[in-house]
Formats: structure tokens, C-alpha cells, sequence
């Protein structure tokens, strides 16, 4: 495998990156992804990549999620003119996955249009994780695997929780569906939180339908950023008798309000993903327990699989 695969990263996650290369057990390959001095981005590959499977990893929200997108496009870009055999972009969280459809007059859809651009700078494949929106898979015309974060964190929470004692709660009616697979996964209780939003960072929590008396409460939603909807909700579970309540989130991108909350709510630990580098929130985290998982094995087992033609479909299962 090693010299027909070559792993490259922008400066999204390198870390995650690393980490990808030593489960697909080979290193990372060398790129230079700067600027220029008048603050365009450069990139060059630092090898040959003529006739090979390129993959790229960059998850593109964060920070910056504008470069990291930027960074991306031009190293496909760059990869297909140096003649390689396949590219595949590694996203581990896709950026601009919530605008998907026009929920006011003269609204972009920019899920879309990061889908064509990654077409248009030559991308052959797309490896994603966790998309805001399924659906969004249709907007490729392009091969495009879908993994889901949740057997990492259902794992963890299996080793943590009593069997027997556990609800997972859905947050919103949007997270139902998604609530219900962790449920199966975890052999686990099923409840669902109403809410309204009564401003893009403000969240009303309306009511509880399911029994969380004396139990371990779960919270799941595939993002947050401000915390509000997971906040919300955790007071209806603590005012309805909760034992515990955690959230098990796949992209975690909190702000300063979202930490504050965190901090001043009845849940006792945030469970997320690398999927984003989490340094930063990791130091302010205070109030509540904050545990990143890993996703590089799932990653690396999906970047495998792509390349030796096989089935993804047993990623699904708990790790």
C-alpha cells in the first residue's frame, strides 16, 4: 500500500491527519500549504503524486473555515495537475453544511456550491463524517462515503454508563431520527425535548415528552456551537428528575457563550470528536468534564477500504 496511497494535510487539523496516516500505517506525505506575502495561499506538494491515490484531509469549519476551504480546493487542484490517479477529500466535518436549502427569499445554498467547487477542482471522491444534512450527498455527482461518529462515542459511553439505566434524548425534533439510532446502539430509552428559537443564539425549551425520572440522560446532536439547544433541553431533563445527564456531540465548535453555558448547565460532561481541533476549548473548559474521541481509526479504516474496493458499511459498527 505504501507508494500507491499518498496522505497529505492543510493546516485545518494536523494533528487528526497524523494520526489518520499511522492507523492506514503510512506517513504522512510532505506539502507546503503557506501564503504568499500578499496573503494568497500556497501549495506544493513535496512529492511525487503521478499515478497515485491521493487523499486529502481538511476538515473545513473551525476557526477559519473560509482558508480551510481555500486550502482545500487548491490542493486538489494542485493534485490533479500533477497527474494523480485519484483524489479523495477527507472532510471530517463538512463547513457550510447548514446552508442547504433556501429558508429565506434570496438565500444562497452554499452547501451546494462548496460541492461544485470541490467538482471543479477535480476532486474524484468524497469521504465526509456527520453531514448537518444527509441529503447533502446528493448535491455531488461524485462518489460520496458518509461515515457516523456515533459507534466512537457510543463506545465510550458504554464503558461509562449502567446498561439498563439509560435514555437518549433528542434535543430538537430535527434530532429524532438521529437520537433513535444512538438508542438502538445503546440499548437505551428514547425522549424528546421541544424547543423554539427565539433568536440565532437564543434557544426556548418548551417541553419533555418521555420518562427520564432517576435516569442516566443522553443527550446527541451531530453540532454545536453556542450550546443553546443541548443547554435547553438539559434543564427539562434536570427538572423532570434526571440522574445524570451528558451530550454526546460529533463536531464541537464551541464558542466563548457556548462554554459559559456549558458551565452553568445540569451537564456533567461534553463528549465530542477531533473532528475539529479541540485545544482551545479544551483549556477553557471549566464547570464540566470536556472528552475528546478519536475518529482517526474510523477515518483510516474508511481510507483502507476506498482503496482496496471493500465495503464501509462495517464502520458502522460499535469501537
Amino acid at each position: 500500500m505504501e507508494g500507491r496511497i499518498k496522505i497529505f494535510s492543510g493546516n485545518a487539523n494536523r494533528p487528526l491527519a497524523e494520526r489518520v496516516a499511522e492507523r492506514v500505517g503510512i506517513p504522512l506525505s510532505s506539502c507546503e500549504v503557506g501564503k504568499y506575502p500578499d496573503g494568497e495561499i500556497s501549495v506544493r506538494f513535496m512529492e511525487t503524486v503521478r499515478g497515485r491515490d491521493v487523499f486529502l484531509i481538511q476538515p473545513t469549519g473551525g476557526d477559519d473555515p473560509n482558508e480551510a476551504w481555500m486550502e482545500l480546493l487548491i490542493m486538489a487542484d494542485a493534485a490533479k495537475r500533477a497527474s494523480a490517479r485519484e483524489v479523495t477529500t477527507v472532510l471530517p466535518y463538512f463547513g457550510y453544511a447548514r446552508q442547504d436549502r433556501k429558508d429565506r427569499s434570496r438565500m444562497p445554498i452554499t452547501a451546494k456550491l462548496m460541492a461544485n467547487l470541490l467538482t471543479a477542482a477535480g476532486v474524484d471522491r468524497v469521504l465526509t463524517m456527520d453531514l448537518h444534512a444527509p441529503q447533502i450527498q446528493g448535491f455531488f455527482d461524485i462518489p460520496v462515503d458518509h461515515l457516523y461518529a456515533a459507534p466512537v462515542l457510543v463506545g465510550h459511553l458504554n464503558r461509562e454508563l449502567e446498561a439498563g439505566n439509560r435514555v437518549v434524548v433528542a434535543p430538537d425534533p430535527g434530532g429524532l431520527k438521529n437520537a433513535y439510532y444512538y438508542s438502538k446502539l445503546l440499548g437505551a430509552g428514547l425522549a424528546l425535548a421541544g424547543k423554539q428559537r427565539t433568536s440565532p443564539t437564543e434557544v426556548e425549551a418548551m417541553d419533555l415528552v418521555g420518562d427520564v425520572k432517576g435516569k442516566d440522560c443522553i443527550l446527541t446532536d451531530d453540532m454545536t456551537s453556542t450550546a443553546g439547544t443541548l443547554c435547553a433541553a438539559a434543564r427539562l431533563c434536570a427538572a423532570a428528575g434526571a440522574k445524570s445527564i451528558r451530550a454526546a456531540v460529533s463536531h464541537c465548535m464551541l464558542s466563548d457563550l457556548g462554554v459559559r453555558r456549558l458551565a452553568e448547565s445540569p451537564i456533567e460532561e461534553l463528549i465530542t470528536t477531533d473532528s475539529l481541533r479541540q485545544e482551545e476549548t479544551a483549556g477553557k473548559a471549566e464547570g464540566f468534564q470536556f472528552t475528546v474521541l478519536t475518529v482517526a481509526g474510523l477515518l483510516g479504516d474508511a481510507i483502507k477500504r476506498i482503496y482496496g474496493n471493500e465495503s464501509v458499511s462495517k464502520l458502522f459498527e460499535i469501537q
